[in-house]
């Protein structure tokens, strides 16, 4: 299928909530693959991908831990641990910088596969924290957004200077 450009921070699409996938159509099945050969790249190494990042607004994400890719749509979270664990987390979408993050210990998943078929599973370690961060993409937030005030300005000021010194 085709490579796409990943949307980076103040890009309109990554700041709204997704659709619902109505229907597994060829549609759906050429955007996952395309978010499977977008997450698959060299020069881009990421464990989550969700479609508002490559610029589609659909309940779409996919995972990619231990070398095997899978597909979610219309992912839904719940909390099954109130615990909070504190990890660093990186982003494709906020490049080059990484910040420790407060996520759920231990959260269930419901969604759909690629044959339409329902999947529930209990999810806990880096597998519940890449949902999380990645159905916030669905949702338009930014793993920055869930950073403490100071933390956030230092990480937008640092982001902002590379901006400045790509161009």
């Amino acid at each position: 299928m085709a490579v796409r450009k990943i949307r980076t921070m103040g890009d309109p699409v990554l700041r709204g909530k997704s659709k619902a996938v109505d229907k597994i159509d060829d549609g759906i099945l050429t955007l996952a693959q395309d978010m499977i050969d977008s997450i698959n790249t060299g020069y881009q190494e990421g464990i989550g991908l969700a479609a508002p990042q490559i610029g589609v607004s659909k309940r779409v994400i996919v995972i990619n831990l231990d070398e095997d890719i899978k597909v979610y749509i219309n992912p839904e979270l719940e909390t099954i641990d109130k615990d909070i664990e504190m990890e660093e987390e990186g982003c494709l979408s906020v490049p080059h910088l990484k910040a420790e993050v407060p996520r759920k210990k231990k959260i269930r998943v419901k969604a759909l596969n690629l044959n339409s078929e329902k999947i529930e599973l209990e999810a806990s370690g880096i597998l519940a924290r890449v949902f999380q961060h990645e159905v916030d993409h669905l949702d338009g937030v930014l793993f920055v957004d869930r950073l403490d005030k100071k933390t956030k300005r230092h990480l937008l000021f640092e982001y902002n200077s590379q901006q400045k010194q790509e161009e």
